[in-house]
């Protein structure tokens, strides 16, 4: 093999290398009949039309026509492996789960990443987050934990999110990226400050999938044995080192390897350089939740690492690329309603709000019986339930059960000890703004603690080569909630942006590479 190639490039070559000893096999329709000529179509004469009994056309032609998936809104672009999570620390005082059944218990995986706001075609290497879902093959059914490469998001109300994605994308009459509509919704809506600032950061652009961290992001709730329940965020760290890209380099790559992140996950995983990441849990008592200083489910927030260290649980590691990537990665579909007993939802808002839309998603995309799909499927614990009929049922549609539900005929019955732990609801029904909830005190932290002094330039050279694409009362509305943070942070950013005017060539690099590919994480 051509080193210089890589066994990504010759994946072809490599596939018949394994299949040496074989013969080519005998080629059929999509019936599984043999097709003697594929080269040529029946016409009536060589000159003649084409005949409707050449089935072999018809039955290669309407499955052409139908073999595209609508994109997925966010996340269309991405990668992903197979591996497996490994148990390293007992923490069954927290959650009952059987994943976390005992130290040395392995679990299937499927990981997914990707870019967020651009097309399925776009480049991996643009200034955006990145997504992060583990899907465990668990033996009570599939747990998915869908995140990103950041702890935190843009926004913390549901009720936000399809403005928010639509404000990233298109422009819709124009069709292009627009920073009028992305900037503008960002400085309408202060609490994307901190998440902003980190995308702004040098870890905006990360080099590749292998070198960033993931975090589940949202709050969730853990329950153990005796039934008691504790909040949680769960935190994954690579053990390759974090790496990021300039972001010349990063430009570079866009154009030359568009497809560098997935890429190199491919190779690195062919090559037998297995990547892995180390999982870890944060723990807040309830009565730690009623003090604490902010809302502990509210998104644009981290919980402190000082206050709320990382306590240690196994780790993650990916060992086999797919067989084949439409199959086992484009059809892979994470919904984070699907939690094993042992894992709950908390109260956190966007968490609440994707509980619906991500099963409705896969639903539209993929059909009614996507869970039925291979790489969807909680092959590690047999499925019973009332569920029955739609397009593509691939199984015997559980036979003869019974398809209602109370009967008397011994069909799947409820288990009383899976039953979710009670929660108290004492408040008044209504819709609270949370738009004012100290958008502020942590973005400062970031700027002036986490960040040094050449990080904290860099992130105000980044961000004011995007905003400089925008109107200019957007960029003072932008500026004048960065100076409620930080006057260095509100007065980097302005000084960059008067020292340099907007041009067509500004818009250009923006649309390419810039803020305008950021999106909601929707999987």
């Amino acid at each position: 093999m051509d080193e210089d190639r890589g066994k990504a490039t010759d994946q072809l070559k490599l596939w018949k290398e394994d299949r040496s000893a074989q013969r080519p096999d005998n080629l059929t329709t999509g019936a599984g009949h043999p097709i003697g000529d594929k080269l040529n179509i029946i016409t009536a004469g060589p000159r003649g039309p084409l005949l409707v009994q050449d089935t072999p056309f018809i039955d290669e032609m309407a499955h052409f026509d139908r073999e595209r998936i609508p994109e997925r809104v966010v996340h269309a672009k991405g990668g992903g492996a197979f591996g497996y999570f490994e148990v390293t620390h007992d923490i069954s005082r927290y959650c009952k789960a059987k994943v976390f059944e005992h130290v040395g218990k392995t679990t299937p995986i499927a990981i997914r990443f990707s870019t967020v706001a651009g097309e399925s075609g776009s480049a991996d290497t643009v200034r955006d987050p990145r997504g992060f879902a583990v899907k465990f093959y668990t033996d009570e059914g599939n747990w998915d934990l869908t995140g990103n490469n950041t702890p935190i998001f843009f926004i913390r109300d549901a009720m936000l999110f399809p403005s928010f994605v639509h404000s990233q994308k298109r422009n819709p009459q124009t069709h292009l990226k627009d920073p009028d509509m992305v900037w503008d919704f960002w400085s309408l809506r202060p609490e994307c400050m901190h998440q902003v600032s980190f995308l702004f950061s040098d870890r905006g652009l990360p080099d590749g999938f292998r070198h960033m961290n993931g975090y589940g992001s949202h709050t969730f709730k853990l329950v153990n044995a005796e039934r008691q329940p504790v909040y949680c965020k769960f935190h994954y760290k690579t053990n390759q080192g974090i790496k990021n890209l300039k972001p010349e380099d990063a430009e570079r790559l866009a154009s030359t390897d568009p497809d560098y992140a997935i890429r190199d996950l491919y190779t690195s995983i062919a090559n037998g350089k297995f990547p892995s990441w180390s999982f870890y849990i944060q723990v807040m008592t309830f009565d730690q939740a009623e003090k604490f200083q902010w809302n502990p489910f509210d998104l644009t927030k981290v919980w402190s690492h000082k206050e709320y260290p990382l306590i240690p649980v196994g780790r993650l590691v990916l060992n086999r690329n797919p067989a084949n990537y439409f199959a086992e990665i484009e059809q892979l579909a994470f919904d984070p309603s699907n939690m094993p007993p042992g894992i709950e939802p908390s109260p956190d808002k966007m968490l609440q709000g994707r509980l619906f839309s991500y099963p409705d998603t896969h639903r539209h995309r993929l059909g009614t019986n996507y869970l039925q799909l291979p790489v969807n499927c909680p092959f590690r614990t047999r499925v019973a339930n009332y569920q029955r009929d739609g397009p593509m049922c691939m199984f015997d549609n559980q036979a003869g059960a019974p398809n209602y539900f109370p009967n008397s005929f011994s069909a799947p019955e409820a288990q009383r000890q899976h039953v979710e732990t009670r929660f108290k609801v004492s408040p008044d029904v209504g819709r609270y703004n949370s738009a004012d909830d100290d958008n502020v005190t942590q973005v400062r932290t970031f700027f002036t603690e986490v960040l040094n002094e050449e990080e904290r330039q860099r992130l105000c050279q980044n961000m004011a080569g995007a905003l400089k694409g925008a109107q200019v009362f957007i960029q003072k509305r932008w500026v004048q909630n960065l100076m409620a943070v930080h006057a260095d942070y509100g007065n980097g950013v302005q000084t960059l942006l008067k020292n340099t005017e907007p041009t067509k060539d500004t818009v250009r690099v923006y649309t390419r590479g810039g803020a305008s590919t950021i999106a909601a994480s929707k999987m």
